[in-house]
């Protein structure tokens, strides 16, 4: 089940955390760990690729989330998966018919690896496609939001490699009311499928460490993101707060040389 509900816009991804056998599994989860399952459920796939590769960890899928109101897929209105140019591993800049603008912010290079949960997240997923978006350091979403429906940027598609991972240029997302920092994204089994947009695999979120999130929004055209992550935390968020192990990005990095962000995906 996908809300795409768009009122405002920091009501827009209560999500799948309020569907309740997701959250049952999320809570069973925590019990088995409670009742000595935790050295291997810690280590639960969607945390960092050293984590994964332990022989102790065990596999799950990652939890599906809402795709929000703006996820531009078609199942919301606009269709930006269908369009040229939507292929790529930059996506600071718009892309054909749109304004050509560009997203300013701090420098983020996104790395997702996908693994094969049913190996017990051994095997990476070559061939399948990853389709990731995420707000502006305003908080804006481009395509929807006023003053940015021409663009198209922080949006973009690419096929895993031989290991499983995809690697996106862009920026760091500021914080809008409501929401923690996060960036969207969805699997599909294949480049075909995504720009068809058909058939997706997986759709999740990918939470950002506090830390480095009052590092970036220390610094100048953040200043609105100060304020609203300051009355949030990863425990209060309407999507991350009943659980997110398998979705916290391991980042690494500084503000004058950019971060990189990475975290393994299990479908």
């Amino acid at each position: 089940m996908r809300r795409h509900a768009d009122d405002e816009v920091h009501e827009h991804d209560r999500g799948l955390s309020h569907d309740l056998p997701v959250l049952a599994r999320r809570r069973m989860i925590r019990l088995l760990a409670g009742a000595g399952a935790g050295a291997g459920l810690l280590a639960l796939t969607g945390c960092t690729a050293e984590e994964t590769s332990s022989s102790a960890a065990t596999c799950t899928t990652v939890p599906e989330e809402t795709a929000g109101p703006y996820p531009g897929d078609g199942s919301n209105g606009v269709n930006v998966l269908k369009e040229s140019g939507v292929v790529r591993g930059d996506i600071t800049r718009s892309f054909g018919d749109s304004a050509g603008g560009t997203a300013e912010g701090v420098p983020l290079t996104l790395t997702l690896t996908v693994v094969d949960a049913a190996s017990g997240c051994g095997t990476p997923r070559k061939g399948a496609a990853v389709y990731v978006w995420h707000c502006d350091r305003e908080g804006g979403y481009s395509l929807y939001t006023e003053g940015v429906t021409d663009e198209n940027y922080l949006r973009g598609v690419q096929e895993t490699d031989e290991q499983g991972r995809v690697t996106f240029t862009s920026v760091f997302p500021g914080c809008y009311t409501g929401r923690w920092p996060h960036v969207h994204f969805e699997v599909y089994g294949s480049l075909r499928d995504a720009t068809n947009a058909t058939a997706i695999t997986s759709t999740s979120q990918l939470a950002l460490p506090k830390d480095v999130c009052d590092a970036v929004y220390a610094t100048e055209g953040y200043e609105r993101s100060v304020d609203n992550l300051d009355r949030l935390s990863l425990e209060s968020d309407s999507v991350f707060r009943d659980g997110h192990d398998q979705q916290l990005a391991t980042v690494r990095g500084s503000v004058t040389e950019g971060y990189t962000a990475t975290l393994t995906v299990a479908v």
